[in-house]
């Protein structure tokens, strides 16, 4: 990897140290207390009580009011305290400061007594600091209370608990003990009880630029964009300082010198200032040694200029995520070199993390680019959300449902694990991960795409010298190709299908949406397998030499489906860079060695106008969305689509779809292996109606008269009653010479499939197929049967595609009869030499199949011609 950021280097320190610096002059660096999380193992009369709860703590009827006044009145009054605190060392608070009342918005009347005792050091910091208090101490680190205290010195503080409500109650301070089950921290390594404790910390003082870190994520592109407002944007309206120091050995060393003496400190903001300070140093530094880690770092001592004294440096490291957000700039160390490298590459185009990063990554770097240089770090900021278990639950190995990543990569391959990752979810969202989510993304997209280009090959290896002596590497077509004036209508549909999706996958990444640029590929690759692909294989079959210059409609054929395989192994490069590059080699270093050595390598696409034809694409759209109902309509008649039908009747919405489906008819016809298409001009051609009155309407209307309304409408012109109810049209009926109009409403209409015909319908549109069949119908219909039978044997047997064979059927007189009328058409489909009406003999592959409900074996073998 060429420039990677190494945070341990010294050229990275330093130019943290320089960072510092900068926040130290402007008045941005400062101590004070930070509550933590600490384990102790791996390194706690009368009353005055709201109001509203005097009944909840004391009882009903138990207590006698003395005197009722408000909270703000109790503000700054002094209490007499239980125990005294302790200070830190060195530190001298203002004590009279403390045991006072104040006021905050953190007590609440839903529990306890309405009056609350804090502890600053032990996790009521900010209240403490809003307030002006002291903060004091009485158990240290190890979780053991401190000797000041000495009823219960040396106690683990949760041991203590029991002896401190005891000693209360001999003074006579306690009220009443109980247990309060609430959900409390534990140690993640030990299960030891966490100590909430205030430990000194270095801060930077970021509420200082809160409005500046607003301003600067409003200039930030986020995606998705709710996080710009809501995650990342409240916690800058929320914004705290950031502490910025650890009590850790390793880590980027605070450059924070103080005086042993009078307690002078400095900031040191690079290494030719440390040079400079410690030329008073009592002990010599080898400069051209000196590593800035620790312990080597902490032996640099210099006088203080002020006392005499030794300054030392303060024991801190940096937080990590210090180092993080420091990045951008000490990566090239600058300000110190690389100055202009640093401004080329600043702002940063892009970030992608996931979505707990708003308070990591995103903040720390967006937190340091608005102190030093007042606008954002990064223009576009993409949003991962978190991987989960199939079950929704977040993976821990406690659980037992962490996946193991190498299981999944060695079952199904990183390619597969990436496309799921790119299209599982909505960008931000959670993924729901289990093995079957990639199992699936194999089966419907990638193991669609390789059979595709599987079955480009297949072709193409058959036709390869000829191939390359006819057209070199030059098969990828252009505008000004020489087969582009010869491509079928499929193929122009699909070149320009290929182009809008160059056009929409370019979009969507200009635009951050990988997962919208993703789900286009995919759309496109189902259709160029189950639309262009399957409608082409007839022209890769052809038995004309491949170099014949009247054959180009199956040079059309192989140049297009070449064009979109390449494209798309170029497009998939970002998304499947294995499959992208198995593919792209394959096709094109294989014949044109100029070509760049890796996919990787090459341009992306750009979408070529030339070849977008959006009429033509509209039409087939429709010529599909006629096809899909008319293959729900043969499925609703349980008519299977190797059965060839009469007729398919269609109404559509204008002429101009009319006209279109008429253009592409051999498309719809072939598809729905009928013999015609034809149009309906209303629907009533292709289904019946029954109209019948609403009766809870009609009844409370026309009482008696009821029976005589149903029976006009039983005489009436069905269809037309229905056309006037569909158009909220009043229904006309006569009544005895007499005229009753009935509102739309009041008249109800069912429909059905007219006789002869199963329908589906979508949309307004209507497809219909004619389900009677004839004895040719039939015959033709057993015939395909037969052929697919014997195209599967051919396989099973591990016939090459181009081998001829010799077939043996025995059967009943459906067989004989569908052989006597197209045994020609089973001959060319299967490569059969020979159909023979026997028993296949031995050694052959055979299978005993049902066909029509007639029981036929089928056999076949190689020809020896």
């Amino acid at each position: 990897m060429v420039d990677p950021y190494v945070t341990y280097h010294d050229s990275y320190i330093e130019s943290e140290w320089w960072i510092l610096k900068q926040l130290w002059d402007r008045g941005l660096l400062y101590r004070g207390y930070k509550v933590t999380m600490h384990c102790p193992r791996c390194s706690s009369q009368r009353l005055i009580l709201a109001a509203a709860l005097a009944d909840q703590v004391l009882g009903h009827n138990k207590y006698a009011v003395i005197r009722t006044v408000k909270g703000a009145d109790l503000v700054g009054v002094r209490y007499a305290r239980l125990f005294d605190g302790v200070p830190a060392p060195g530190d001298v608070p203002d004590l009279g400061a403390a045991y006072r009342v104040i006021a905050d918005e953190i007590v609440s009347l839903e529990d306890g007594t309405g009056i609350v005792h804090i502890a600053p050091a032990y996790g009521d910091l900010e209240v403490g600091k809003r307030a002006g208090l002291p903060t004091l101490f009485s158990v240290d680190l190890k979780g053991e209370v401190m000797p000041e205290l000495s009823k219960f010195a040396g106690r683990f503080f949760k041991d203590a608990d029991p002896l401190i409500i005891a000693d209360l109650n001999q003074r006579g301070l306690l009220l009443r003990s109980e247990r309060v089950t609430h959900s409390y921290p534990f140690c993640w390594r030990c299960n030891a009880p966490l100590l909430y404790y205030a430990k000194s910390s270095w801060y930077i003082k970021t509420t200082a630029v809160k409005d500046r870190l607003i301003w600067a994520n409003n200039q930030i592109n986020w995606y998705p964009t709710h996080i710009k407002g809501g995650r990342f944007g409240n916690w800058l309206e929320n914004n705290i300082d950031w502490a910025l120091s650890r009590e850790r050995y390793w880590g980027t060393p605070l450059p924070i010198w103080q005086c042993e003496s009078c307690g002078g400190q400095e900031c040191i903001g690079s290494v030719a200032e440390l040079k400079q300070k410690a030329e008073s140093s009592r002990q010599p530094v080898e400069w051209d040694k000196l590593d800035l880690h620790r312990p080597y770092i902490d032996e640099v001592e210099w006088e203080c200029a002020r006392c005499g004294g030794t300054m030392r440096r303060l024991p801190e490291v940096l937080d990590c995520w210090f180092d993080s957000g420091a990045m951008p700039v000490a990566q090239w160390h600058y300000p110190f070199e690389n100055k202009d490298r640093f401004t080329d590459q600043y702002p940063a185009d892009f970030i992608c993390e996931a979505i707990d990063q708003t308070r990591g990554r995103f903040y720390s770097l967006h937190a340091l680019s608005v102190l030093l240089f007042d606008q954002p770090c990064y223009k576009n900021c993409v949003v991962l959300g978190h991987i989960l278990d199939s079950a929704g639950q977040k993976m821990s190995k406690s659980k037992g449902n962490v996946v193991d990543p190498w299981e999944v990569l060695n079952a199904y391959g990183a390619d597969a694990l990436r496309w799921y990752l790119y299209t599982g979810t909505p960008l931000g969202n959670p993924y729901r991960f289990g093995a079957d989510q990639v199992v699936e993304v194999l089966r419907r997209f990638l193991l669609t795409l390789w059979n595709t280009y599987s079955f480009f090959v297949t072709y193409a290896n058959l036709d390869i010298a000829a191939w390359k002596r006819e057209m070199g590497p030059g098969i990828m077509l252009s505008a000004d190709h020489p087969l582009t004036s010869s491509l079928e209508p499929l193929d122009r549909w699909v070149l320009s299908e290929l182009t809008a999706l160059v056009g929409a996958v370019n979009k969507g990444l200009d635009a951050y949406d990988v997962a919208g640029a993703a789900r286009a590929i995919e759309r496109f690759v189902d259709d160029l397998s189950n639309w262009y692909v399957r409608r082409s294989r007839r022209r890769f079959w052809s038995k004309a030499g491949f170099s014949r210059k009247s054959d180009l409609e199956k040079r059309a054929a192989y140049g297009t489906l070449y064009t979109c395989l390449v494209t798309l192994s170029k497009l998939l490069a970002p998304f499947m860079p294995f499959v992208a590059e198995e593919m792209y080699r394959n096709l094109v270093r294989s014949v044109d060695a100029a070509a760049p050595e890796s996919v990787h390598l090459c341009d992306f696409p750009e979408a070529n106008a030339a070849f977008l034809d959006e009429k033509l694409m509209e039409e087939t759209r429709l010529v599909m969305r006629t096809v899909s109902l008319g293959r729900a309509a043969r499925s609703k008649a349980n008519l299977r689509v190797r059965l060839p039908l009469a007729r398919v009747v269609v109404k559509v919405k204008t002429a101009e779809e009319q006209a279109a489906l008429e253009r592409l008819a051999d498309q719809v016809m072939d598809e729905l292996n009928v013999k015609a298409l034809e149009f309906a001009e209303d629907e009533a051609r292709l289904l019946s109606y029954t109209v019948k009155p609403v009766l809870n309407l009609l009844g409370p209307k026309y009482g008696k008269r009821l029976p005589a309304i149903g029976a006009a409408l039983e005489k009436a012109d069905a269809a037309q009653v229905a056309a006037w109810r569909h158009a909220g049209k009043p229904v006309a009926l006569d009544l005895e010479g007499e005229t009753v109009t009935l509102l739309p409403e009041e008249v109800l209409v069912q429909t059905g499939d007219r006789e002869g015909f199963a329908v589906a319908e979508e949309g307004g549109y209507l497809v219909g197929v004619d389900t009677r069949l004839t004895a040719e119908l039939t015959r033709e219909g057993f015939a395909r049967e037969v052929v697919r039978y014997i195209q599967d044997m051919r396989k099973a047997a591990g016939f090459e595609i181009t081998d001829n064979i010799v077939s043996y059927l025995e059967g009943g007189p459906g067989l004989r009869e569908a052989l006597e009328a197209h045994g020609a058409y089973v001959r060319q489909e299967t490569l059969s030499r020979e159909l023979h009406q026997e028993a296949a003999p031995a050694g052959a592959h055979a299978q005993t199949v049902e066909i029509e409900g007639e029981s036929v074996t089928l056999g076949v073998v190689r020809s020896r011609q």
